[in-house]
């Protein structure tokens, strides 16, 4: 039997099918769909298979594609249990990704993307359209009375089109990070060109005339459509409805047919997995936990192609880019409230605050129950329960690390050589070399003076050095991790499965005292508290299975303030 592709960077569903790719059957969600209503909006992080739904619902509805029905459907749900909607509308589909986000370019790049959309639909469904309607459409000169003149044009004829507005906010998200809310709102507010483009829609909509009976619509974040449609009243907004928490995703029991669909062993690969990639939930009373799309097919083509894990745990493509959070923590080169509830959201993995808005403008993003908004939204944060959000997965909670040092960086708060530091976690992983690798931060601490404001607390400190601990990945990081009864600081567990050549674990005590209350009597005694808890968690019966050759070290440190003033081996 050969064996289906991996569809890895694929996002036609066409493709996948025509390919022999293997598909995770999401057709059941088809009949759901249409129930909710005819506009619907749909919010998911990147790279979570937005773009192959949108493909798919593009195969299914259109009229296009009526003599390729069982090429493209057969085994799946909806090739069973079809609707009266199938192959009945055309499809009208943009992908706002491709619109150049450069300010001086944008609206001519949008206005001849659009342009471009419009006559290539006529091309396809010229058939239906004739051509009177090339010859009107080149009446209209904006992208917005283009799509005017072809949706009353198709509504007159007769026709119904089905919109499909794939990364919607895309391009406007660009022009907010990188210029500013000022440039957004030219584009987005008034009459701003993108605006009059949902405007249309929404009026075009409205009517008995109207060429479109409905419209679908993904992006990462509500913000953009509050502003283009005043407080989003263009359609149903369906992200956080429980019922379509794994319309896109996998479960575990996914994960699972496919590890044996593929024949890889479950007992390593399986909790890996589970560790870097699972635990997104969109929906507070939502039954199952979700593996993120992406991150799974990345892995299993690797681990095809290599027998074994990727070099890189995270996928360059699934990173959440640090310019589209930087304008919500830094204001004026300063650090605002913002970048402290980030960084207490990564010392307490997460935050009890569960109140997701369904929809804000620009103008109130900065407020903190909209940041903590905005962080679910781009999947860095996520249901644990019906009443917290926490960090879903190792993989987010490096990217988060990173947002720290970025932050921290971005301001001439705190700034270390990467590449020199790494070396030195290297040596401390392979032969041991533990105690240049804290000198250093604590030199670097003593000499950048800015950064002593923010190590404040036992806590605050734990996450500073796991910050820059986690710069490379010789080691899964472990915060109060239980042991033999007890809670070690840090665990710094050898990722062995990814890197056999690791030697070294380490568990790390740390105590802290304030300056006002430093003197040397309670210093020692902090310390050998440290060194009798060390001893306790290295009894736990789980350390002694690491396995052949790995040494475990366990370290004591007691801060004063930001001072690491002693740290000695137990």
């Amino acid at each position: 039997m050969t064996l289906k592709k991996i569809p890895y960077g694929l996002a036609s569903y066409k493709d996948v099918r025509e390919k022999n790719c293997y598909y995770l059957d999401k057709t059941r969600y088809i009949p759901q769909l249409e129930d909710m209503g005819q506009y619907l909006f749909f919010i998911r992080p990147r790279r979570f298979g937005k773009s192959l739904l949108l493909s798919m619902l593009e195969s299914y509805y259109d009229v296009a594609t009526v003599d390729e029905v069982d090429l493209l459907f057969k085994g799946t749900y909806i090739y069973d249990n079809p609707t009266p909607e199938k192959n009945r509308y055309l499809i009208l589909s943009f992908n706002f990704s491709q619109i150049n986000p450069q300010l001086e370019e944008v609206e001519t790049s949008f206005n001849e993307y659009i342009s471009s959309t419009l006559l290539n639909f006529g091309e396809k469904y010229r058939y239906l359209v004739g051509d009177k309607y090339f010859s009107t459409l080149e009446g209209a000169t904006t992208g917005a009375q283009k799509l005017q003149f072809a949706l009353d044009y198709i509504g007159a004829m007769g026709h119904k089109v089905y919109v499909l507005i794939d990364e919607y906010d895309n391009f406007t998200n660009t022009i907010l990070s990188a210029k500013g809310r000022l440039a957004y709102q030219e584009v987005t507010h008034g009459a701003g060109f993108y605006r009059f483009f949902f405007n249309i829609l929404k009026g075009t909509a409205g009517t008995n005339q109207s060429g479109v009976a409905r419209m679908f619509i993904t992006g990462v974040s509500p913000v953009t459509m509050d502003d283009v449609t005043s407080g989003f009243n263009i359609g149903k907004h369906i992200s956080l409805e429980p019922r379509f928490n794994e319309m896109l995703g996998f479960t575990e029991q996914d994960v699972v047919d496919i590890l044996n669909y593929y024949a890889i062993p479950q007992e390593t690969v399986l909790p890996l997995m589970k560790e870097w990639y699972n635990n997104y939930r969109f929906a507070r009373r939502a039954k199952n936990y979700l593996f993120n799309t992406d991150m799974v097919l990345y892995f299993l083509d690797h681990y095809l192609e290599n027998n074994g894990p990727p070099e890189e745990m995270i996928d360059q493509n699934i990173k959440t880019d640090y310019g589209k959070l930087r304008y919500l923590m830094v204001l004026d080169r300063k650090l605002n409230g913002n970048f402290s509830y980030l960084r207490q959201i990564i010392e307490e993995n997460g935050t009890p605050y569960t109140r997701i808005a369904q929809s804000f403008p620009v103008e109130y993003l900065t407020d903190p129950e909209n940041f903590i908004s905005l962080l679910f939204y781009f999947g860095l944060l996520s249901y644990s329960s019906v009443d917290e959000l926490a960090i879903p997965n190792e993989t987010v909670k490096r990217l988060m690390y990173n947002f720290l040092r970025r932050g921290y960086q971005d301001v001439n708060i705190f700034k270390v050589d990467l590449l020199q530091f790494e070396t030195m976690v290297k040596r401390m992983a392979y032969y041991g070399e533990w105690r240049p690798v804290f000198e250093f931060l604590a030199m670097e601490v003593e000499r950048q003076t800015s950064i002593r404001d923010y190590l404040t607390g036992e806590k605050v400190i734990q996450t500073f050095l796991l910050a820059y601990l986690n710069v490379t990945d010789y080691y899964m990081t472990r915060t109060e991790h239980e042991m033999d009864k007890g809670f070690v600081d840090l665990y710094l567990e050898p990722f062995i499965i990814k890197n056999e050549l690791v030697k070294y674990g380490y568990l790390i005590e740390l105590k802290y005292l304030t300056r006002s209350e430093f003197n040397e009597t309670l210093l020692q005694e902090k310390l050998t508290e440290a060194k009798a808890q060390l001893r306790q968690y290295g009894r736990d019966p789980r350390l002694q299975v690491l396995g052949a050759g790995i040494q475990l070290k366990s370290i004591a440190m007691v801060y004063c303030g930001w001072e690491l003033k002693v740290m000695e081996e137990v």
